[in-house]
């Protein structure tokens, strides 16, 4: 398979950093020309699965707009310019639940969309995670956060607790490491 050639971009909405939308003219491989072909660049984001020293994970409750509901949420937040994915992380964990963490481990990166990609999610599984501070999230949205044993995590998860994909696959990939042992 070959890839599509960007033949012209242009911006038509500009809500930096927060969002932008640009169209693409694009031509397939087989010649054809796509003349507006949409993609939506947000920032890219670290997004963790913490588990306490007693073996909790850490979840947040909050008033999320996009859903127009109250989801339960892991700690993540977006990669600054030039900050390091990992740096985001640990910086993410600390704001928004107060939480370090003693170990971490990369769990993937994953576009979001594969259409109009929507950013990149970095995943990691952060364990040993103690509270050093009060949360400071500074954030439009009001938070509660959560603990929960795994087995009542996985029930979220599976019950739709858990309303945002991002939130659901990251948490399913670190079911999935812990199953696998690895």
């Amino acid at each position: 398979m070959k890839p599509w050639r960007v033949r012209g971009s242009r911006r038509v909405y500009d809500g930096s950093p927060h969002v932008a939308v640009d169209i693409h003219k694009v031509e397939l491989p087989d010649g054809r020309v796509i003349d507006d072909f949409h993609r939506v660049i947000v920032p890219d984001f670290a997004i963790m699965v913490v588990v306490t020293a007693e073996d909790e994970l850490l979840f947040l409750r909050q008033y999320k707009h996009g859903l127009e509901e109250v989801s339960l949420t892991l700690p993540a937040g977006h990669i600054d310019a030039g900050e390091a994915p990992a740096d985001a992380a640990r910086r993410e964990l600390l704001e928004e639940t107060g939480h370090v963490a003693d170990n971490w481990r990369t769990l993937g990166a994953f576009v979001v969309n594969g259409n109009q990609r929507c950013g990149t999610a970095h995943v990691f599984a952060a364990t040993g995670a103690k509270a050093v501070q009060a949360p400071d999230p500074g954030d439009l949205e009001e938070m509660e956060m959560v603990r929960l044993d795994r087995t009542a995590a996985f029930a979220a998860l599976r019950g739709g607790d858990i309303a945002i994909l991002p939130h659901a696959a990251a948490l399913s990939l670190y079911f999935n490491m812990v199953q696998e042992g690895s």
